[in-house]
Protein backbone atom coordinates (compact mmCIF):
# COMPACT_ATOMS: atom_id res chain seq x y z
CA UNK A 1 0.00 0.00 0.00
CA UNK A 2 1.20 3.49 -0.82
CA UNK A 3 2.40 5.16 2.36
CA UNK A 4 0.10 8.19 2.33
CA UNK A 5 -1.78 9.15 5.48
CA UNK A 6 -5.57 9.50 5.08
CA UNK A 7 -5.51 13.29 4.87
CA UNK A 8 -1.97 13.96 3.74
CA UNK A 9 -1.74 16.85 1.34
CA UNK A 10 -4.65 18.85 2.74
CA UNK A 11 -2.36 21.87 3.00
CA UNK A 12 -1.31 21.71 -0.64
CA UNK A 13 -4.49 20.49 -2.35
CA UNK A 14 -7.47 22.80 -2.76
CA UNK A 15 -10.87 22.07 -4.30
CA UNK A 16 -9.67 22.80 -7.82
CA UNK A 17 -6.75 20.40 -7.39
CA UNK A 18 -9.16 17.70 -6.25
CA UNK A 19 -11.37 18.29 -9.29
CA UNK A 20 -8.31 18.25 -11.53
CA UNK A 21 -7.27 14.81 -10.31
CA UNK A 22 -10.81 13.44 -10.60
CA UNK A 23 -11.21 14.78 -14.14
CA UNK A 24 -7.85 13.34 -15.19
CA UNK A 25 -9.00 9.95 -13.90
CA UNK A 26 -12.35 10.20 -15.70
CA UNK A 27 -11.13 11.63 -18.98
CA UNK A 28 -7.72 9.93 -19.32
CA UNK A 29 -6.76 13.13 -21.14
CA UNK A 30 -5.07 16.29 -19.87
CA UNK A 31 -6.69 18.33 -22.63
CA UNK A 32 -10.23 17.25 -21.78
CA UNK A 33 -9.56 17.60 -18.04
CA UNK A 34 -8.31 21.16 -18.63
CA UNK A 35 -11.42 21.92 -20.69
CA UNK A 36 -13.68 20.81 -17.85
CA UNK A 37 -11.77 23.11 -15.48
CA UNK A 38 -11.89 26.01 -18.00
CA UNK A 39 -8.11 26.38 -17.92
CA UNK A 40 -5.40 25.77 -20.50
CA UNK A 41 -3.52 22.51 -20.70
CA UNK A 42 -0.18 24.22 -19.82
CA UNK A 43 -1.82 25.65 -16.68
CA UNK A 44 -3.09 22.21 -15.72
CA UNK A 45 0.28 20.61 -16.41
CA UNK A 46 2.03 23.24 -14.29
CA UNK A 47 -0.26 22.61 -11.32
CA UNK A 48 0.10 18.86 -11.76
CA UNK A 49 3.88 19.20 -11.71
CA UNK A 50 3.63 21.29 -8.52
CA UNK A 51 1.57 18.57 -6.86
CA UNK A 52 4.09 15.92 -7.85
CA UNK A 53 6.89 18.01 -6.36
CA UNK A 54 4.93 18.63 -3.15
CA UNK A 55 4.27 14.95 -2.60
CA UNK A 56 7.54 13.73 -4.10
CA UNK A 57 5.71 11.15 -6.19
CA UNK A 58 4.66 10.73 -9.84
CA UNK A 59 0.91 11.28 -10.22
CA UNK A 60 0.41 10.28 -13.85
CA UNK A 61 2.24 8.37 -16.55
CA UNK A 62 2.13 10.47 -19.68
CA UNK A 63 1.59 8.82 -23.05
CA UNK A 64 0.78 9.74 -26.64
CA UNK A 65 -2.95 9.26 -26.03
CA UNK A 66 -3.13 11.06 -22.70
CA UNK A 67 -2.18 10.21 -19.16
CA UNK A 68 -3.05 7.42 -16.77
CA UNK A 69 -2.74 7.60 -13.04
CA UNK A 70 0.05 5.92 -11.14
CA UNK A 71 -0.85 3.90 -8.01
CA UNK A 72 0.11 6.99 -6.02
CA UNK A 73 -2.12 9.13 -8.22
CA UNK A 74 -5.03 6.77 -7.71
CA UNK A 75 -4.60 7.13 -3.96
CA UNK A 76 -4.69 10.91 -4.32
CA UNK A 77 -7.91 10.64 -6.30
CA UNK A 78 -9.43 8.60 -3.48
CA UNK A 79 -8.52 11.40 -1.09
CA UNK A 80 -9.83 14.05 -3.52
CA UNK A 81 -13.25 12.38 -3.68
CA UNK A 82 -13.44 12.08 0.12
CA UNK A 83 -12.31 15.67 0.54
CA UNK A 84 -14.94 17.09 -1.83
CA UNK A 85 -17.66 14.91 -0.30
CA UNK A 86 -16.63 16.12 3.15
CA UNK A 87 -16.80 19.76 2.09
CA UNK A 88 -20.26 19.25 0.59
CA UNK A 89 -21.44 17.57 3.79
CA UNK A 90 -19.98 20.39 5.88
CA UNK A 91 -21.77 23.03 3.81
CA UNK A 92 -25.02 21.09 4.15
CA UNK A 93 -24.58 20.82 7.91
CA UNK A 94 -23.90 24.55 8.35
CA UNK A 95 -27.03 25.47 6.40
CA UNK A 96 -29.02 22.89 8.35
CA UNK A 97 -28.06 24.62 11.61
CA UNK A 98 -29.91 27.67 10.32
CA UNK A 99 -32.82 25.52 9.09
CA UNK A 100 -32.78 27.51 5.86
CA UNK A 101 -33.98 26.24 2.49
CA UNK A 102 -30.90 27.25 0.55
CA UNK A 103 -27.66 25.83 -0.80
CA UNK A 104 -26.99 23.33 -3.59
CA UNK A 105 -29.45 20.47 -4.04
CA UNK A 106 -27.72 17.51 -5.70
CA UNK A 107 -30.09 15.41 -7.79
CA UNK A 108 -29.63 12.26 -9.85
CA UNK A 109 -32.46 11.79 -12.33
CA UNK A 110 -33.26 9.00 -14.77
CA UNK A 111 -32.98 10.40 -18.28
CA UNK A 112 -36.63 10.13 -19.28
CA UNK A 113 -37.82 11.85 -16.07
CA UNK A 114 -35.30 14.62 -16.59
CA UNK A 115 -36.68 15.23 -20.07
CA UNK A 116 -40.41 14.96 -19.45
CA UNK A 117 -41.13 15.75 -15.80
CA UNK A 118 -38.30 17.54 -14.02
CA UNK A 119 -38.01 20.99 -15.70
CA UNK A 120 -41.37 22.43 -14.56
CA UNK A 121 -40.90 20.98 -11.06
CA UNK A 122 -37.49 22.65 -10.69
CA UNK A 123 -38.91 25.90 -12.06
CA UNK A 124 -41.71 26.12 -9.50
CA UNK A 125 -39.40 25.06 -6.67
CA UNK A 126 -36.85 27.69 -7.66
CA UNK A 127 -39.58 30.34 -7.80
CA UNK A 128 -40.52 29.52 -4.20
CA UNK A 129 -36.95 29.08 -2.94
CA UNK A 130 -34.69 31.38 -4.99
CA UNK A 131 -31.64 30.75 -2.77
CA UNK A 132 -31.47 27.09 -3.87
CA UNK A 133 -29.08 26.03 -6.62
CA UNK A 134 -29.33 22.72 -8.47
CA UNK A 135 -26.67 20.21 -9.45
CA UNK A 136 -28.48 17.71 -11.68
CA UNK A 137 -27.09 14.54 -13.25
CA UNK A 138 -29.28 12.72 -15.78
CA UNK A 139 -28.19 9.14 -16.39
CA UNK A 140 -29.30 5.52 -16.39
CA UNK A 141 -31.11 4.37 -13.25
CA UNK A 142 -28.27 1.99 -12.35
CA UNK A 143 -25.79 4.89 -12.45
CA UNK A 144 -28.05 7.12 -10.36
CA UNK A 145 -28.45 4.32 -7.81
CA UNK A 146 -24.66 4.00 -7.49
CA UNK A 147 -24.30 7.77 -7.03
CA UNK A 148 -26.87 7.70 -4.23
CA UNK A 149 -25.06 4.86 -2.47
CA UNK A 150 -21.79 6.83 -2.69
CA UNK A 151 -23.36 10.02 -1.26
CA UNK A 152 -22.71 11.93 -4.49
CA UNK A 153 -26.33 13.13 -4.60
CA UNK A 154 -29.07 13.96 -2.10
CA UNK A 155 -32.02 12.53 -4.03
CA UNK A 156 -32.25 9.98 -6.82
CA UNK A 157 -35.19 9.40 -9.18
CA UNK A 158 -34.95 5.99 -10.81
CA UNK A 159 -37.02 3.50 -12.75
CA UNK A 160 -38.21 0.18 -11.36
CA UNK A 161 -37.24 -1.71 -8.21
CA UNK A 162 -33.87 -1.44 -6.51
CA UNK A 163 -33.01 -2.79 -3.05
CA UNK A 164 -33.24 0.21 -0.74
CA UNK A 165 -33.91 0.33 3.02
CA UNK A 166 -33.97 4.11 3.55
CA UNK A 167 -36.22 6.90 2.24
CA UNK A 168 -38.34 5.72 -0.69
CA UNK A 169 -41.45 7.20 -2.33
CA UNK A 170 -43.28 5.99 -5.44
CA UNK A 171 -43.76 8.90 -7.82
CA UNK A 172 -45.69 7.29 -10.67
CA UNK A 173 -46.51 4.16 -12.63
CA UNK A 174 -47.02 3.94 -16.37
CA UNK A 175 -47.89 1.13 -18.72
CA UNK A 176 -45.84 -0.33 -21.56
CA UNK A 177 -47.51 -0.38 -24.95
CA UNK A 178 -47.25 -1.44 -28.57
CA UNK A 179 -47.22 1.56 -30.88
CA UNK A 180 -47.96 1.59 -34.61
CA UNK A 181 -49.46 3.79 -37.29
CA UNK A 182 -52.41 1.40 -37.75
CA UNK A 183 -54.27 -1.03 -35.44
CA UNK A 184 -52.41 -4.33 -35.12
CA UNK A 185 -53.73 -7.79 -34.31
CA UNK A 186 -51.49 -9.35 -31.69
CA UNK A 187 -51.18 -12.71 -33.45
CA UNK A 188 -49.64 -10.94 -36.47
CA UNK A 189 -46.79 -9.28 -34.55
CA UNK A 190 -44.15 -11.98 -35.26
CA UNK A 191 -44.49 -11.36 -39.02
CA UNK A 192 -44.22 -7.56 -38.76
CA UNK A 193 -40.99 -5.52 -38.46
CA UNK A 194 -40.16 -4.65 -34.86
CA UNK A 195 -38.17 -1.53 -34.04
CA UNK A 196 -36.71 -2.72 -30.76
CA UNK A 197 -35.39 -0.57 -27.97
CA UNK A 198 -31.99 -1.71 -26.74
CA UNK A 199 -30.45 -0.07 -23.68
CA UNK A 200 -27.18 1.75 -24.43
CA UNK A 201 -24.02 0.06 -23.23
CA UNK A 202 -21.96 1.53 -20.43
CA UNK A 203 -18.48 0.80 -19.18
CA UNK A 204 -18.47 -2.69 -17.76
CA UNK A 205 -21.78 -3.53 -19.40
CA UNK A 206 -25.20 -3.85 -17.81
CA UNK A 207 -27.46 -6.82 -17.11
CA UNK A 208 -30.70 -7.03 -19.13
CA UNK A 209 -32.99 -4.15 -18.22
CA UNK A 210 -36.23 -4.75 -16.36
CA UNK A 211 -38.01 -3.22 -19.35
CA UNK A 212 -36.54 -5.82 -21.71
CA UNK A 213 -37.28 -8.64 -19.27
CA UNK A 214 -40.91 -7.51 -18.88
CA UNK A 215 -41.41 -7.32 -22.65
CA UNK A 216 -39.83 -10.75 -23.13
CA UNK A 217 -42.09 -12.29 -20.49
CA UNK A 218 -45.15 -10.80 -22.18
CA UNK A 219 -44.00 -11.98 -25.62
CA UNK A 220 -43.48 -15.57 -24.42
CA UNK A 221 -47.04 -15.62 -23.07
CA UNK A 222 -48.59 -14.25 -26.24
CA UNK A 223 -46.46 -15.59 -29.11
CA UNK A 224 -44.95 -18.90 -30.19
CA UNK A 225 -42.45 -17.32 -32.59
CA UNK A 226 -39.62 -14.81 -32.02
CA UNK A 227 -40.10 -11.21 -33.18
CA UNK A 228 -38.93 -10.04 -36.58
CA UNK A 229 -36.41 -7.40 -35.49
CA UNK A 230 -35.76 -4.88 -38.25
CA UNK A 231 -33.93 -2.24 -36.16
CA UNK A 232 -32.37 -1.86 -32.73
CA UNK A 233 -32.04 1.67 -31.35
CA UNK A 234 -30.96 3.03 -27.96
CA UNK A 235 -33.66 5.69 -27.59
CA UNK A 236 -37.42 5.40 -27.07
CA UNK A 237 -37.85 8.66 -28.96
CA UNK A 238 -36.01 7.18 -31.94
CA UNK A 239 -38.26 4.11 -31.80
CA UNK A 240 -41.28 6.36 -31.92
CA UNK A 241 -40.01 8.42 -34.84
CA UNK A 242 -39.25 5.28 -36.85
CA UNK A 243 -42.79 4.06 -36.22
CA UNK A 244 -44.28 7.41 -37.22
CA UNK A 245 -42.51 7.08 -40.57
CA UNK A 246 -44.12 3.70 -41.21
CA UNK A 247 -41.00 1.56 -40.72
CA UNK A 248 -42.59 -0.91 -38.30
CA UNK A 249 -44.04 -1.13 -34.81
CA UNK A 250 -42.34 -0.74 -31.45
CA UNK A 251 -42.88 -1.36 -27.74
CA UNK A 252 -42.20 1.59 -25.45
CA UNK A 253 -43.31 3.05 -22.10
CA UNK A 254 -46.52 5.01 -22.57
CA UNK A 255 -44.93 8.15 -21.11
CA UNK A 256 -43.18 8.63 -24.47
CA UNK A 257 -46.40 8.70 -26.50
CA UNK A 258 -48.50 11.87 -26.72
CA UNK A 259 -51.92 12.31 -28.37
CA UNK A 260 -50.28 14.60 -30.90
CA UNK A 261 -48.19 11.66 -32.16
CA UNK A 262 -51.40 10.17 -33.60
CA UNK A 263 -50.24 6.60 -33.04
CA UNK A 264 -52.24 3.50 -32.28
CA UNK A 265 -51.36 2.11 -28.83
CA UNK A 266 -52.09 -1.16 -27.07
CA UNK A 267 -51.06 -1.70 -23.45
CA UNK A 268 -49.24 -4.93 -22.59
CA UNK A 269 -51.38 -7.14 -20.36
CA UNK A 270 -50.45 -10.59 -19.04
CA UNK A 271 -52.74 -13.60 -19.31
CA UNK A 272 -53.83 -13.14 -15.70
CA UNK A 273 -55.16 -9.70 -16.58
CA UNK A 274 -52.37 -7.74 -14.88
CA UNK A 275 -50.95 -4.84 -16.90
CA UNK A 276 -47.17 -4.54 -17.19
CA UNK A 277 -46.24 -1.35 -15.37
CA UNK A 278 -43.05 0.62 -14.90
CA UNK A 279 -42.61 2.36 -11.57
CA UNK A 280 -40.65 5.53 -10.86
CA UNK A 281 -39.18 5.87 -7.37
CA UNK A 282 -37.64 8.73 -5.44
CA UNK A 283 -34.85 7.51 -3.13
CA UNK A 284 -32.84 9.33 -0.48
CA UNK A 285 -30.82 8.55 2.61
CA UNK A 286 -32.21 9.25 6.06
CA UNK A 287 -29.37 11.62 6.89
CA UNK A 288 -30.10 13.65 3.76
CA UNK A 289 -33.77 14.16 4.58
CA UNK A 290 -32.69 15.90 7.80
CA UNK A 291 -31.47 18.82 5.66
CA UNK A 292 -34.12 21.52 5.21
CA UNK A 293 -33.57 21.87 1.46
CA UNK A 294 -33.82 18.11 0.86
CA UNK A 295 -36.84 17.65 3.11
CA UNK A 296 -38.69 20.50 1.40
CA UNK A 297 -37.82 19.24 -2.09
CA UNK A 298 -38.95 15.68 -1.34
CA UNK A 299 -42.34 16.94 -0.15
CA UNK A 300 -42.54 19.25 -3.16
CA UNK A 301 -41.90 16.37 -5.55
CA UNK A 302 -44.58 14.21 -3.96
CA UNK A 303 -47.13 17.02 -4.15
CA UNK A 304 -46.31 17.87 -7.76
CA UNK A 305 -46.46 14.25 -8.91
CA UNK A 306 -49.78 13.70 -7.11
CA UNK A 307 -51.46 16.44 -9.16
Amino acid sequence: MIGLKPFVGAAVMDEKDCLMLIYIEEERSLVRAADRLYITQPALTYRLNQLEKSFGIPVIIRGAKGGRLTPEGERLVEYARRHLAGLAELRDAVLHLRNEVRGTLRLGISSYFGLYKLPPILKTFKDSYPDVQFSVTCALSSEIYAMLQNDEIHVGVIRNEHPWSEGKDMLQQESICVISTEPIELHKLPSLPLIRYKAPKTAGGLPPSSFSEAVQAWWKEKQDKPPLISMEVDSYETCKEMVKHGLGYSIVPRIFVAPSDQLYTLDLVLDNGEPILRTTWMLYKNKAIQLAVVSRFVEWMKQEMAR
